[in-house]
């Protein structure tokens, strides 16, 4: 079991950054993909980005592309999203996740979830 817990998230205006982490912890052999979702009010989850642990390959969502990036430090376990030129669309709660699938963008392929982080971005 893969324990996963998020920070990093708030309140900033259109065009500011922020960079979310995702502390991991637990059993991770068998975790290809660590990716990160959100979710916004009335909708349901949508895959942002990913991450493959064994070649560093990613993959990101066309709504995010060139202005998130995913990254990792190994010393701490943690995962990292770094979220530039910020847009109200943007807002949502953010999850991290693992998954088997090799970086899956379907939400249904991750099985261990944190517990999100809100980000708001005002206009």
């Amino acid at each position: 079991q893969v324990q996963l817990v998020e920070s990093g998230g708030g309140l900033v205006q259109a065009g500011d950054s922020l960079r979310l982490s995702c502390a991991v912890s637990g059993r991770t052999l068998r975790t290809y993909t660590m990716g990160w979702l959100r979710q916004a009010p009335g909708r349901g989850r949508e895959f942002v980005a990913a991450a493959d642990w064994r070649s560093g390959d990613t993959r990101y969502s066309a709504s995010v592309k060139g202005r998130f990036t995913v990254s990792r430090d190994n010393a701490k376990n943690t995962e990292y999203l770094q979220m530039n030129s910020l847009k109200p669309e943007d807002t949502a709660v953010y999850y991290c996740a693992s998954a088997r699938a090799l970086l899956s963008t379907d939400p249904r392929s991750y099985d261990n979830w944190g517990q999100g982080t809100q980000v708001t971005v005002s206009s």
